[in-house]
């Protein structure tokens, strides 16, 4: 259900009238070059277009309006060939709503030292004419990203590529849809937050809905489609032996194919992107969803428990960002500690909901009993997470404005047995160190509910808290609780001045 392939990204060159008609000619021969490159280049994911060079105040708003307006645009990428004069760019850059990547670059990679001559300087002046770009972009106070490099570079490439993720990522969330079963968790504060001012904020809705709705949807399942699923499980995964067709725990499997295709069948009908349910508010379900929300996560859907909307909907962006690269995107909890001195670890789970796309083997299909929500026993998948460089991400409401806090990680191989802890599970070590990861993240508000990736940035999520004119703290493994305490106080000084 997440499909980027056919996203554009606009590349809009700035020029002037001033070099005549034969420089803008071979300017926009350039600027065709340059896209052509990224357009082909196996890092960028979605369609680089080339736009008209713009040369005027009108030519600029209307390009940039138009961008406004075109679905398929999820961000612009600027260059300043030579010297465009930035008054120009006022009203378009002031009217802009899309995602802004300035490519700091030249057509020409080496000075031709021999032969330079002004021809030369008027197609190749983006030193002083991205300068003059920058200011003004500054002066506006609008957030963008910069890229520094000659376009044909990998590591420019890639840095744009990783750049068009988290624009698709944003795309992805204007005019989204979250569906929530059941409130917030009683009681629970860090789940809990203002949806009117993030839907403001992030373009996304969150609403809820009857679980009666639900599980009237639910219980509209057709015996064949049941079967069908229950195939597909049993191809799939390693199935506990009580599942069996012969088994005394079949009826459970049954149930848990008719949640899943009921629940499925409710977002799909919905255009929902991502949903959130309450274990104390699913009254008239004979279990808990254990395996139909591993299985939709794993197709796309965002998920958070216990109400928690505001991680449901980030676990969809960084799905988004993570699309079709290895390693995943899942909802996960700091489930406990191994406060080993010599080897501090966490051990990360939820009771049931742990998106599959983290298992090291091909997980396993069981039931057993879940002390809590007072429903029967919850078929779930079972699984060891892999190492890999990882990071955690939280989105927290913080009254007045909105925080996403990241922490990088490295996730490592679970090699001890688990026999009574039948859940998915994921062991990292957070840097830069255990006592010092923990106590920021206690000192920055995290919640509990994160997004575990193994395949997005810190960067990316920088990138997307500044699209998203949000606030941003980062864990790694530079951190010192000094600094973080100081750039958590400036970080307060600033949104009390501009809130």
């Amino acid at each position: 259900m997440i499909d980027i392939s056919k996203k554009e990204i606009w590349f809009i060159t700035g020029s002037q009238h001033l070099y005549g008609p034969e420089t803008l000619a071979q300017v926009a021969k350039n600027s065709a070059e340059i896209v052509k490159a990224l357009d082909a280049s196996d890092a960028i994911s979605v369609k680089v277009i080339v736009k008209p060079t713009v040369k005027t105040t009108e030519e600029i708003y209307e390009t940039l309006t138009a961008a406004n307006h075109a679905d398929n645009c999820i961000g612009i990428i600027t260059w300043m060939h030579t010297f465009s004069p930035a008054k120009m760019w006022i009203r378009g850059l002031t009217a802009l709503q899309k995602p802004l990547c300035h490519l700091h670059t030249q057509f020409n990679r080496d000075i031709p030292w021999g032969s330079i001559d002004m021809d030369f300087m008027n197609l190749n002046q983006s030193a002083h004419g991205d300068r003059e770009f920058g200011f003004m972009v500054s002066r506006l106070r609008k957030n963008r990203k910069v890229v520094v490099g000659h376009w044909s570079e990998e590591s420019v490439q890639k840095n744009i590529g990783d750049w068009t993720r988290v624009a698709s990522a944003w795309d992805d969330w204007q005019g989204a849809k979250f569906a929530r079963f059941g409130d917030n968790m009683r009681f629970v504060a860090v789940t809990d937050g203002d949806k009117v001012e993030a839907e403001t904020k992030f373009g996304f809705a969150v609403n809820t809905y009857p679980v009666g709705d639900l599980v009237d949807v639910i219980n509209s399942i057709s015996d064949k489609d049941i079967e069908d699923l229950i195939k597909e499980y049993e191809a799939t995964y390693h199935m506990a032996d009580n599942l069996l067709e012969s088994g005394d725990k079949r009826s459970s499997l049954v149930e848990a194919a008719r949640i899943e295709l009921g629940l499925e069948k409710f977002l799909v009908d919905g255009g929902f992107k991502g949903f959130s349910d309450t274990f104390e508010d699913l009254h008239g379900m004979k279990q808990l969803p254990g395996i139909a929300v591993q299985r939709l996560m794993q197709k796309g859907y965002g998920f958070a428990g216990e109400g928690d909307w505001k991680t449901a909907a980030l676990v969809r962006a960084m799905k988004v960002m993570g699309h079709g690269l290895e390693g995943g995107n899942a909802f996960m909890e700091d489930y406990t500690y191994h406060l080993d001195p010599e080897r501090p670890r966490v051990l990360g789970s939820h009771m049931l909901e742990v998106d599959p796309v983290l298992a090291a083997d091909k997980p396993k299909c069981e039931v057993h009993p879940l002390g809590i929500g007072g429903k029967e026993d919850p078929v779930r998948l079972v699984f060891n997470g892999r190492a890999s460089n990882s990071l955690n991400a939280a989105l927290m409401d913080f009254g007045n404005r909105f925080r996403l806090l990241v922490n990088k990680t490295k996730g490592e191989e679970v090699t001890e047995e688990l026999p009574n802890l039948p859940v998915a599970r994921v062991i990292w070590k957070p840097l830069p160190d255990f006592k010092t990861a923990c106590q920021a993240w206690i000192l920055g508000g995290g919640a509990h509910h994160t997004c575990y990736s193994e395949n997005v940035s810190v960067e990316q999520l920088e990138d997307f808290a500044e699209i998203a004119n949000i606030e941003a703290l980062v864990i790694d493994e530079n951190t010192s609780i000094r600094n973080f305490k100081y750039d958590m106080m400036t970080s307060e000084a600033y949104y009390k001045l501009h809130s």
